[in-house]
Parts: structure tokens; sequence; C-alpha cells
């Protein structure tokens, strides 16, 4: 080949190189810091809009899987590309969605105690007084119910609820094991 197409040649790999690598993003397992944010991966966060698509990829482009429509859900931020997030839910469901639908704001969700199904109907959680086991109770929650974390010691997390029948937001102290949305032994000020 003569040296003039190699030159082109090698010019024109020179500039497709960073295209093709901002096309794979980064995998879901990632563990250290975010690329764009320098934040901690993984780590978790809210929803903050009532309808959230979730993406295959990290595009407008790539098809929605799901269509989240509750805002405060805690997700889980496993990856980052550009202005998208690889996020999990308290299912296990990933997929992409905007970081601008994203809040630090930290909630977490209600789980019922190990080996308990969460539609079992009559598996509910204290939400204690204190932090402490002998406490009384401020309400009994059922699983699923999402709550604003305040502060976590790593053995105890102080949530706000808001509860239907209670006039006002509960506030009280529940497990850190019955929480999705904090990680074992975190402790959050």
């Amino acid at each position: 080949m003569n040296p003039a197409r190699l030159a082109i040649l090698a010019a024109v790999l020179a500039l497709l190189a960073p295209l093709t690598a901002r096309a794979a993003p980064p995998a879901a397992s990632e563990v250290g810091k975010g690329p764009v944010t320098k934040l901690p991966l993984p780590r978790y966060a809210s929803l903050k809009t009532d309808r959230v698509n979730l993406r295959e990829g990290p595009s407008k482009d790539h098809r929605t899987l799901w269509v989240f429509q509750r805002a405060g859900l805690p997700i889980e931020i496993v990856a980052e590309f550009e202005t998208w997030r690889r996020i999990r839910d308290s299912e296990g469901t990933e997929g992409w969605v905007l970081h601008s639908l994203l809040s630090g704001r930290r909630t977490a969700v209600v789980i019922p105690p190990s080996g308990e199904k969460a539609d079992a109907g009559k598996s509910t959680v204290p939400l204690k007084a204190r932090a402490e086991e002998g406490s009384g109770e401020e309400a009994r929650l059922q699983p699923g119910v999402i709550g604003s974390v305040k502060t976590c010691t790593g053995q105890w997390c102080r949530l706000v609820v808001a509860l239907p029948q209670k006039q006002g937001d509960v506030d009280g102290y529940i497990r850190q094991d019955r929480l999705w949305g904090v990680y074992p032994d975190e402790k959050i000020e």
C-alpha cells in the first residue's frame, strides 16, 4: 500500500478511535469511582420524578424496558456513561436512566424479615421510638413502604415515613438490615 494511503488510513482510524471507545458503556459490576462524577460505584440514590423511563442502553434511541412511577423510590447506581446512569432497583431490575431524573436524597424501602415473602401480608417491621430493641413502637411498617433515611449507625437507621393513617410524618428507628437502600454497616450522618 502506498505511504499516502497508509497516512490517510491512520488518520481516519485515529479519528474513529474515540467514537468506538465511547460505544461500549462500562460493565454493571464496576467497583470504585464513577468515570463521570468521581462518586463511589455502586451507590444508592432515589428517583426524582414520578415518571422515569428505564432503558436497555445509555441513549434515548434504546428501547424502554420499564417506566417507574414513584418519586423517591430508592435505586442503586452501578455504572455511569456520559449523562446516563445504569441503575438497579430493589427487585434486581437493571437499566439506564438520564442522570437528571435521579436525586442524591437517600431513601429506603422496608423489606420483610429474612426468610419471609413480601406479600405474606402478616409480616410487618417495627419502627421504634429509639434505636434499641426494647424501645416502644412508633408504627409497624409493611414491606414495600418507602421512607427518607436521615441517619444510620451501621445497625439502626432513623427513617421518616408518611403514613396515610397517621397525621403528618412518622419519625423513628428501624434495624438497618430491614431496609433496601442502605448498605450493611453503612454509616450516614
